[in-house]
């Protein structure tokens, strides 16, 4: 009973509970699918509580880091997997999935990270804020840019950024009340977690055939996934280190420029690409599972 307590209350098992369902009971997945829409609006309206926008009044001190979000997040992030993707990957719906991982918001997971791995806790809230809002104009413009070729109306787009990002953030401040936060403190981390945890197990189940018969196109997915959250997050952290950038900063940063929402990028490549293009954002959700349980371990250990 403890064993089974354990596992419904820890996030990473959850997760790796969520992997596991979705290949042994991936059929089921279709069933959920409807329901994407709603599961990924309550789970980003829960997480964005921990986004603080009175931190946005001092204007002079938020457009630094801001900007640092938008540029290592998108920018820096976005020319790699693109490359990467555009050599390694072999059909068209897997490119355009990691395009929308790319036109996806930083991972709010940033912000509770950076408190855990002693980072610039402000900094990181006002940052993924940054990229939140910046995702508004900036999803519909990369998808434009690089799925022209899809048929995909930008204006749609920008409407589903506003359902999915404004809008939550919006009634995420009204959940901040000072009545009804504290509540909201005690269940925030478990409505997430079994949000994502949910949206991982539909993306994962409905391309379960491939998991089981193509690990030929796994290993590339894994290749440009590892490459574009390990190798940037730790290479980024090695040059600011080597630029004696300040050690909270670089905890920060290096979680910037590596860290995207998958569950958002789950859905919103399954609305608009398909089955087969929400392959690299399950593959996503794992491998940032397991940095960050790389990065607390290492924290663990250097004390």
């Amino acid at each position: 009973m403890n064993f089974l307590r354990s596992v419904v209350l820890n996030r990473n098992s959850i997760l790796v509970v969520a992997v596991i369902c979705g290949l042994i009971f991936g059929k089921y997945a279709t069933y959920l699918k409807d329901y994407n829409v709603v599961i990924l609006a309550v789970t980003m309206t829960f997480s964005m509580t921990g986004l603080d926008i009175t931190l946005l009044n001092k204007v002079g001190k938020i457009v630094k880091p801001m900007l640092a979000g938008i540029f290592l997040n998108y920018i820096v992030f976005g020319s790699i997997i693109l490359l990467l993707a555009w050599l390694l990957m072999p059909t068209s719906e897997l490119f355009y999935g990691f395009v929308v991982i790319v036109a996806a918001p930083p991972g709010v997971a940033i912000i509770p990270f950076s408190y855990m791995l002693k980072g610039k806790v402000d900094y990181a809230i006002i940052s993924v804020t940054g990229g939140f809002l910046a995702s508004v104009v900036l999803a519909p413009l990369i998808v434009e840019i690089f799925a022209k070729s899809k048929g995909i109306q930008p204006f749609d787009l920008f409407l589903t950024m506003v359902q999915m990002v404004v809008l939550p953030m919006v009634l995420a401040q009204f959940l901040r009340w000072k009545k009804v936060f504290p509540f909201i403190q005690k269940v925030r981390g478990k409505v997430v977690d079994w949000g994502f945890a949910l949206l991982i197990f539909v993306a994962v189940g409905v391309n379960r055939t491939v998991f089981f018969t193509n690990p030929s196109i796994l290993l590339l997915v894994f290749i440009t996934v590892i490459i574009g959250v390990f190798g940037l997050g730790l290479g980024y952290e090695f040059i600011a280190r080597k630029l004696r950038v300040e050690k909270s900063l670089v905890v920060t940063q290096s979680m910037l420029v590596a860290i995207k929402s998958s569950g958002f990028s789950v859905f919103t490549a399954l609305a608009l690409f398909g089955q087969e293009a929400a392959i690299p954002s399950a593959i996503l959700a794992i491998v940032v599972l397991v940095y960050l349980i790389y990065l607390s371990l290492r924290s663990n250990l250097k004390g």
